[in-house]
């Protein structure tokens, strides 16, 4: 009871700093009391007065970002936007959510764990307004957060990692007319982080799942291959780390493989891992301990990267 008590203290703390930003407070969709990752951590609805398109108010018609900030002392100002991934039909929200987010925090980063719209109530353009709406808002709030608006990135997994790879090949700058201002931000990505991604909507090597949920049923013409985003990287394109194993057979690594072919004939700068063993679903690859001495190590390749990408480097 006492350590209940406590951790209803903190909630209330924390939805007393939301309120004095400015922002409204919910306590995150399905969060359990196991995942300490996520319990008593801010939540930030991206619409207060509704999403737009929303169905309803229900907390499935509410995307949300649950923000992990890292220690001040160690705080750097970069940020990243989570997706989990889940078909899009469901949302991994822990091993792909908020440990990733708590990962980060260790070595200075703020982790943003988004939860976006979901079919079947919901299809594309939902999920991608939604992550547009995320990265804008970050940077709309970089002040409160600590974070350099410039060092805004975007990662995903799986279906998420498709969300993600939208998002860096579907974007504007923002519109400086627009009467709220988190519209004044631009949604373009910094950098994207992509982790066993589906990122084509061609049938010769996509998630048909993630296809199904995503487009619907009736799909209009031409929507699979606009969003199939190998087909539509350009220079502008932020630079993107791929990590993906030859093993997975549920998002074949041809998908990270096209879209690296891709990055490097737009040129844009890239860097891939494709690791030989390794199923679907791997999170930061601890899921399984027979191959986690090798899997487990994609995290330092990607903090690695971000390094030389003078992304970590402190502000001042």
């Amino acid at each position: 009871m006492q350590r209940r008590w406590h951790r209803s203290v903190a909630v209330a703390g924390c939805a007393a700093l939301m309120i004095g930003m400015g922002l409204r407070f919910e306590q995150p969709n399905g969060v359990r009391a196991a995942d300490d990752a996520a319990a008593g951590k801010p939540v930030v609805v991206l619409w207060p007065e509704g999403a737009p398109g929303a169905h309803g108010t229900a907390d499935k018609d509410k995307p949300t970002l649950t923000v992990h900030l890292p220690a001040p002392r160690t705080a750097n100002g970069c940020a990243v936007v989570i997706c989990p991934g889940g078909g899009y039909q469901h949302l991994a929200m822990s091993y792909e959510g908020h440990d990733v987010a708590e990962w980060f925090n260790k070595f200075g980063v703020a982790g943003f764990v988004l939860k976006y719209r979901l079919a079947p109530d919901y299809h594309h353009p939902s999920p991608l307004l939604d992550v547009q709406r995320a990265i804008r808002l970050v940077r709309e709030r970089a002040a409160d957060w600590h974070v350099d608006p410039h060092r805004v990135g975007v990662m995903g997994f799986s279906a998420g990692g498709h969300l993600a790879s939208t998002a860096e090949t579907h974007f504007d700058s923002g519109k400086s007319d627009a009467s709220d201002p988190i519209d004044h931000q631009s949604c373009r990505p910094d950098f994207a982080i992509l982790a066993y991604p589906v990122v084509s909507m061609s049938d010769k090597f996509t998630h048909g799942g993630s296809k199904k949920n995503l487009l619907g049923p009736h799909p209009e013409k031409g929507l699979a291959e606009s969003l199939s985003n190998e087909t539509q990287v350009t220079a502008e394109t932020p630079p993107t780390f791929l990590f993906h194993t030859a093993e997975d057979t549920a998002v074949p690594v041809e998908n990270s493989v096209e879209l690296f072919l891709a990055l490097r004939k737009a040129g844009v700068p890239a860097e891939m891992h494709v690791y030989e063993k390794g199923r679907h679903g791997l999170g930061l690859g601890r899921q399984d301990p027979k191959i986690a001495f090798a899997l487990g190590s994609w995290p330092d390749r990607l903090h690695d990267w971000m390094q030389l990408r003078g992304l970590l480097t402190p502000q001042h």
